[in-house]
């Protein structure tokens, strides 16, 4: 652990307590207001807890600034609030590497204290809630669970990404029903935290950090404990068209590198299972503004005739087919029927796995068919209340499970799929 960049002040105190039970790590590039908000949070949670637990809280803001902010900094032992500038690279990142060589950081951190639990909290913290944290680590210090997963208030217009073809893809591959395999927030114990930091000291032949969801995929391949805990709405940043290829690139990426890199595993697997959940949701939220469907089907459009090239290359006869046929109906009649965007989804794994073209070429070209997926949908659930549009995102979840057969095929024998 590199304390030389921690305050003099903050290393002695480290050095009274010589270890920690929690660790909690707050991500992201927040101001000392915002971070001295999480405060009460954070005490408040620690609270509910059985006595005893000390706690460590690393955040990236001016460590005077927050401690300015502390009612009782010394107090019955609550909480350690240490200003740590290692959870900021220096360096111009992605946002998904950022948050990864955070995750690092703070596993690290973790580990050179000895903690018997890790909490990772990189939501915007004006939503953060003492309930939210008391449920990522009561699951881990109370019920020995090893990994605790989001499950945030619905909205069913955000975290759509997720909810079209991470979760699903993870749960028909790795056969347990997690809503948010990548968090981002999630608690971790010590057994599943010392997994990755051995993984951390040799990088992957990608030379990429390992990406959030490996998290979830690591923990159900080490037959790790796991749950999901229903924490709170959390506040996804608007995404414009001119980003979302970028985006899709960093988050699809490193997922089908993790597919890749676990099928030994997820091929044996055969259903789905679901997973110990704590707490009650909470009502999908009220939707502000309107979906822009009508856009995002002529980029659709646009894409069936600039991508014929690439789609050629990825997507079998049959699946190009129903693509021009669906670029030629009317707006109102669009729809993308669940079966054939899962065959979408592994068919552009597969090619990734492949190197049929340039990988960030490929999930580019995703980015059309992602918006066509998004228009289906949002005509579809525009007018349906909470309990529809679960059941809709559940029928989702289950052609990708009925279409996973198919997927196994073309990865094992891909030579007598070629399109």
């Amino acid at each position: 652990m590199e304390l030389e960049v921690i305050p003099q002040e903050a290393r002695q105190r480290l050095d009274q307590i010589g270890g920690a039970d929690l660790v909690i790590g707050i991500i992201g590039a927040e101001s000392a207001p915002k971070i001295g908000s999480a405060i009460e949070p954070v005490n408040r949670a620690l609270a509910s807890l059985s006595a005893g637990v000390k706690t460590v809280v690393f955040h990236n803001a001016s460590h005077d600034e927050v401690s300015a902010q502390l009612h009782d900094p010394e107090g019955n032992g609550s909480s350690l609030w240490i200003g740590y500038p290692g959870l900021t690279p220096n360096q111009p990142v992605s946002p998904a590497q950022s948050i990864v060589e955070a995750y690092r950081t703070v596993f690290t951190l973790s580990d050179g204290l000895k903690a018997r639990a890790c909490v990772l909290i990189a939501s915007d913290l004006e939503t953060v809630t003492a309930q939210w944290i008391s449920r990522l680590v009561q699951p881990i210090l109370e019920r020995k669970f090893d990994l605790v997963a989001p499950c945030y208030a619905r909205n069913k217009f955000e975290g759509l990404i997720n909810s079209a073809i991470i979760s699903p893809l993870i749960r028909s591959l790795y056969g347990r029903r997690i809503q948010n395999p990548m968090g981002p927030d999630c608690g971790i114990s010590a057994a599943l935290l010392q997994r990755f930091v051995d993984h951390g000291s040799s990088p992957p032949s990608s030379g990429r950090a390992r990406p959030p969801m490996s998290i979830a995929t690591d923990a159900i391949c080490g037959s790790f404990q796991i749950c999901q805990a229903y924490v709170g709405r959390r506040f996804y940043s608007s995404t414009d068209s001119m980003n979302l290829s970028s985006v899709i690139t960093e988050v699809l990426g490193p997922l089908f590198l993790d597919i890749e890199r676990n099928a030994a595993f997820w091929q044996r697997v055969r259903g789905s299972q679901p997973i110990p959940t704590f707490g009650d949701p909470l009502p999908v939220a009220e939707e502000i503004g309107t979906v822009d469907v009508r856009r995002m089907i002529e980029s659709f459009q646009l894409g069936s005739e600039n991508l014929q090239e690439i789609w050629g290359l990825v997507l079998p006869p049959a699946t190009l087919f129903e693509l021009k046929k669906l670029a030629r109906v009317a707006p109102d009649r669009f729809r993308i029927p669940d079966e054939l965007w899962a065959r979408i989804v592994y068919d552009f794994t597969l090619a990734h796995r492949l190197r049929i073209i340039n990988r960030d070429h490929l999930l580019r070209a995703m980015t059309p068919l992602y918006l066509g997926w998004t228009a289906s949908y949002a005509l579809e659930m525009e007018t349906a209340v909470p309990a529809v549009v679960e059941q809709r995102l559940e029928r989702l979840c289950l052609a990708y499970e009925a279409g996973k057969t198919y997927f196994l095929s073309r990865w094992r024998w891909p030579d007598r799929f070629n399109p």
